[in-house]
């Protein structure tokens, strides 16, 4: 019997999955703010909406959010690029070899134990308060998670399919490329999603175990100050960067992995 593939969705089913987003954020907001009128909130414990909106506007206008926010943002795209890079590269190494995976899976594993937090101001003081240790402290916060999906992702190649490239005579290199990276790259994208968000983490922690400019310090000194509404500023540009981070990694997949949805809908077609 054949069905027709499921055809794309509609404007109207497009519009909505915008306007939920939307609704859902003016109804926060509009309860953030009776909130803080019916509790009476003191602005340095809770600032209204439109105080925080105020001060955006005012530290985006003299160039205080831009220059801050333009630090952390290389800070995070550094650690994020060599995190994935370094483990990306070492879990297929394990994932191919045992003897590797004996090696150095204790020591990876015994590394996850040592929150990154703590060691985040020997690691400024090594390397200094400039941009590599704040990127080397978000690459160590984005490794084990890109490694544990690239290494489930190389293992979840069946092994008939590594038979059947032996039988054609492919190259290493051809089975890398038409094979494993094909079949990993949806367990390796989905890592990827989660290091993104992860790497503004580990950029804000070590702003904050020693920097001189970004967002965390944007935030620690508005803590000083008692300044709660830059504050907010602060953490929304934080909340903006990892959205638009994760965004992109999810517009990647989808178009990345066009393949396989174009694969369903034939398969779809045939039954």
């Amino acid at each position: 019997m054949l069905h027709l593939a499921p055809p794309h969705r509609s404007l109207a089913a497009r519009l909505t999955g915008y306007l939920i987003p939307l609704a859902s954020l003016a109804i926060f907001v509009l309860a953030w703010e009776a909130f803080v009128r019916l509790g009476e909130m003191p602005a340095f414990i809770l600032p209204a909406p439109g105080a925080v909106a105020r001060k955006a506007i005012t530290v985006t206008l003299n160039g205080t959010l831009w220059r801050h926010t333009w630090i952390t943002l290389i800070e995070v795209l550094g650690g994020l690029a060599l995190g994935t890079i370094t483990a990306m590269a070492l879990g297929y190494s394990i994932a191919r070899s045992v003897a590797i995976e004996r090696a150095l899976s204790p020591y990876i594993v015994a590394s996850q134990a040592i929150p990154v937090i703590a060691i985040a101001p020997l690691l400024v003081i090594w390397f200094g308060p400039g941009l590599f240790s704040k990127v080397l402290i978000s690459a160590l916060i984005v490794f084990f998670p890109i490694l544990v999906n690239t290494i489930a992702g190389v293992r979840s190649v069946p092994e008939d399919l590594h038979d059947l490239m032996r039988s054609l005579n492919a190259t290493r290199w051809q089975t890398f490329r038409k094979l494993e990276v094909p079949a990993a790259l949806p367990v390796l994208l989905a890592g990827l999603k989660v290091g993104a968000t992860l790497s503004v983490i580990g950029a804000v922690v070590g702003e904050l175990a020693g920097a001189r400019a970004g967002l965390g310090v944007m935030i620690s000194v508005a803590d000083g100050q008692y300044d709660t509404a830059r504050m907010f500023v602060g953490v929304l540009a934080l909340v903006v960067m990892a959205l638009t981070l994760y965004g992109a990694v999810d517009l990647l997949e989808k178009r990345v992995l066009r393949w396989r949805a174009a694969g369903a809908g034939r398969h779809t077609a045939l039954y």
